[in-house]
């Protein structure tokens, strides 16, 4: 077995993971966050397709995940490719569940080389997976701010 990859965690503005409300009158969420709104774990698994992607680091990236921790959410994401670029053979998410454990264990993450479609175009999720969290200024505020409208 692989040693696992330590997981990146990247702190973002957390109205980028804010889960929104719906409004029956618009007949849509408001005020969800890029990366909420990437979620895609249920269309993988589903439609083989992803939603659209949210940008970090001059990559496209889909959230598979999240968790809420108290006060704030956390999001786990693998960075999406076009399937020419990926070095490895890729695997629908039935291939892949049908691993079992190898799949889960793996230290890229389970969705790491997981076939999709964005859009009409055949990319590929590449791991290890990361955590995107809310950055410290956004959960406490400092105490400096208080006297920048003095």
């Amino acid at each position: 077995m692989s040693a696992p990859c330590k997981i990146k965690e990247f702190h973002v503005d957390s109205s980028r993971l804010a889960s929104g409300i719906w409004c029956h009158t618009q007949d849509r969420q408001i005020g969800e966050g890029d990366i909420s709104a990437s979620y895609s774990g249920d269309k993988i698994g589903l439609e083989g397709c992803v939603r659209s992607p949210f940008s970090w680091q001059n990559c496209l990236w889909v959230c598979t995940g999240m968790v809420s921790h108290g006060d704030f959410r956390a999001a786990e994401a693998y960075r999406l490719i076009p399937e020419r670029f990926f070095a490895g053979t890729p695997l629908s998410y039935h291939e892949n569940a049908m691993l079992g454990d190898e799949a889960r264990l793996r230290p890229e993450g389970f969705y790491h080389g997981m076939r999709v479609r964005h859009g009409k175009r055949a990319c590929v999720l590449a791991g290890p997976s990361a955590i995107f969290l809310p950055s410290a200024e956004a959960v406490a505020p400092c105490q400096g701010d208080l006297f920048d409208a003095v």
